[in-house]
């Protein structure tokens, strides 16, 4: 059974997330607030975190940047629930390391078809990393990836491919329109010689591991 955390300082929403997750065969955390959430993340270390950006104490912004700082944490998926819808707003909660958001009121199936598509992908990228152990990729930086024959801007959406971003995803990342990351992308396979994005993740894991780990 799938462990979902969800921390939501709105009573009614936090008590009716919970039940639709019970519903459907998740076991559900909660935390009415965001230094609560934390600390049950590190105690229970759940499968998912649902996390609203504005609340008090301590914001979800806040909640992902200790997350993200706690090895035993650091990876798990995290999906921000935000009321405003802001491009800024949710820019620099990718940009911390979120995996999605959604905006509120959220639709049922749209809060479950997100939570299973983040659990597949987190499957997927954990089998994945067990089949390239040797790399020991460093995301710092786009610029190793221009030795490809990539352009800078090219080189960034290569970047966050190779973390298991969508296009929707790097478009928020970098400002962009959508289409345009899909013609980078285009651009991309084209230089590389490759048909697929599981294809051009590796050709930037290998270029991006670190010499010496793995």
């Amino acid at each position: 059974m799938k462990r979902i955390l969800v921390i939501e300082d709105e009573p009614e929403m936090l008590r009716n997330m919970v039940t639709l997750l019970t519903m459907e065969g998740f076991q559900a955390h909660q935390a009415s607030n965001g230094r609560l959430g934390v600390e049950v993340a590190r105690r229970e270390l759940p499968d998912l975190v649902l996390c609203d950006v504005m609340m008090p104490e301590l914001d979800g912004h806040g909640v992902l940047a200790m997350l993200r700082a706690d090895e035993a944490t650091r990876g798990l998926p995290f999906i921000f629930l935000t009321a405003k819808g802001e491009r800024a707003d949710v820019r620099a909660g990718m940009n911390l390391g979120a995996d999605d958001y959604l905006t509120k009121p959220v639709d049922a199936d749209e809060l479950l078809a997100a939570i299973r598509g983040r659990l597949e992908r987190h499957a997927e990228k954990e089998e994945a990393a067990q089949a390239k152990v040797e790399f020991a990729p460093d995301f710092s930086s786009a610029k190793p990836l221009e030795a490809l024959g990539l352009t800078p801007r090219e080189s960034e959406v290569l970047l966050w491919l190779a973390q298991g971003k969508s296009n929707p995803d790097i478009a928020i990342i970098l400002g962009a329109a959508e289409g345009t990351v899909k013609k980078h992308l285009e651009h991309i396979f084209q230089k590389l010689s490759v048909e697929s994005r599981n294809a051009a993740s590796l050709r930037a894991l290998e270029v991006l591991s670190v010499p010496g780990k793995g």
